[in-house]
Order: C-alpha cells, then structure tokens, then sequence
C-alpha cells in the first residue's frame, strides 16, 4: 500500500452525528471524497438531505437518520438503521453536541446540565455502545469522538459544556482500553475555536468576543470546519492504524504555543 492509499476510505461505512453543518458537515462531505458510504444522523432531516445530495453527488450512497441522541431509543434506531441498511459499520464519528446558553457556576439549572450531558455525554457513550457491539461481530472498527478544548481549559460561564467535553476525553480512552482487544481503535478529536453555529451563536450573544477569541490563538484566526477533516480522516484511516486512546487537539496552537 502506497502512503496516500494509507488515508483512503473507499468501501468504508461511516456513521456521523450532528451531520448536517459545522465540522459534521465538512466532514461527511471529506469522508464522501475519500471514499466512505455515509450515514447522516441530527434531528432536522430538512438540513441532512442537503448534505445526503453533496454525498450522491461525489458517488458514495448517503442514508439519512433523523435522531435525538439524548433519547434511548433513538440511540437504538440509529445503530439498527445502518445495519439493517448497509450490513456493518466501520467508521462512528461521535460529533453531535450542544451548549445552549451561558451560565456561571452558580447560576447553571439541572435542566441545563442534563441537556448537555444527554446529547454530549450519554447519547456519546451508548451509541458507542451499540455501535461497538457491532464492530466486535465484525472484527474491526474505528470510533472518533469530537471534544473541545474546553476539556482541557474551561471558558467562563461554560462550565457544564467543559466538563462535558472533559467526559468525551475520557470516555474515549475507557473505550480505547476495553475496546483494543475486538480491534476497534478509539481516538478523540479536541477542536479548538471554529466557526460553527455553536460558537458563532456565542459571538452574537457576547459583543467582542470573536476578536477575543481569534487573540488569544497564535495562528491569529479563528478555524473553519474544513480545518478539522484532515485529522479526522488521519484518524479514520489505515494511518493511524497502530494508534489508539489519544486525543489529538487542533486549536492554533492556542493552549500549548
């Protein structure tokens, strides 16, 4: 196998969640080029079938999933629907996620801490789960959760989200040691600022806050979605084949330069 061919996805099935913008988006549209057949999961079949249209359009087969993964069953329908319809799954790109508003510390609701945690958290780690179970029958799988910096460094009156994004990182390496013997690698994506609907939402609500933002990164920008895929790919691919249980954070240069 030639380096490049090492990055190919083609004949690979590929869930992912939170499919229909942002970094979900890029990604479905990135994994559709490399070759993967995609399965689009979030709650708005409207957006989804958009993305599903640039997939048939590169000549992979898309398959549309309109799920809320804070809910069990949903989980359940997600992992049945794509095997039922493609007979395995390879590839689960865990991005869906959510921070609805600010809130400090002392401020923050049990209804705020179990809508992020349902969807960033819990709907993570069981269709995971189920996913895993499918991978283990198969004898291969590769699962790549999408964190944040905030796992690392939390931001001001976003508490929960970074202890959120604290739990993927670790969930990621629990499923990394568990999971190694049925080889299915487990590897987590720590996205730094980018402009997605989540952030760019922040910066509508918090007047100065982009330009606080894009100081505080060396490389002096703000990333857009399509600067997530390559190591998305990389960790989806035979590249990174002997690699397992690592977070790879890709933030400018913002929390280590």
């Amino acid at each position: 196998m030639t380096a490049l061919k090492q990055f190919s996805l083609e004949g690979k099935v590929t869930i992912i969640t939170g499919a229909s913008r942002g970094i979900g988006r890029a990604t479905a549209l990135a994994f559709a080029q490399a070759g993967s057949d995609i399965i689009l999961t979030s709650r708005k079949v409207e957006d989804l079938e958009k993305v599903a249209a640039g997939i048939r359009a590169e000549g992979r087969r898309a398959l549309v999933i309109s799920a809320h993964l804070g809910r069990m069953e949903d989980v359940k329908k997600v992992a049945d629907t794509a095997r039922a319809a493609f007979g395995r799954i390879d590839i689960l790109v865990n991005n869906a996620g959510t921070s609805p508003v600010f809130a400090s510390f002392l401020e923050s609701e049990e209804r705020l801490w179990d809508t992020v945690m349902g969807l960033n958290l819990k709907g993570l780690y069981f269709l995971s789960q189920a996913v895993a179970r499918i991978m283990k029958e198969q004898g291969h799988g590769c699962i790549i959760n999408v964190a944040s910096i905030d796992g690392f460094l939390p931001e001001m009156d976003n508490g929960i989200y970074a202890v959120s994004k604290a739990g993927v990182i670790m969930a990621g390496k629990v499923m990394a040691r568990e999971l190694a013997p049925y080889n299915i690698r487990v590897n987590t994506l720590a996205p730094g600022f980018v402009h997605t609907r989540l952030l760019n939402s922040s910066f509508e609500v918090r007047p100065g806050r982009e330009e606080e933002c894009r100081r505080s990164v060396p490389m002096a920008r703000i990333g857009e979605p399509a600067d997530m895929v390559g190591t998305l790919i990389y960790l989806a691919s035979n590249a990174s084949q002997y690699m397992t249980g690592h977070t790879v954070i890709v933030d400018g240069g913002l929390l280590y330069v």
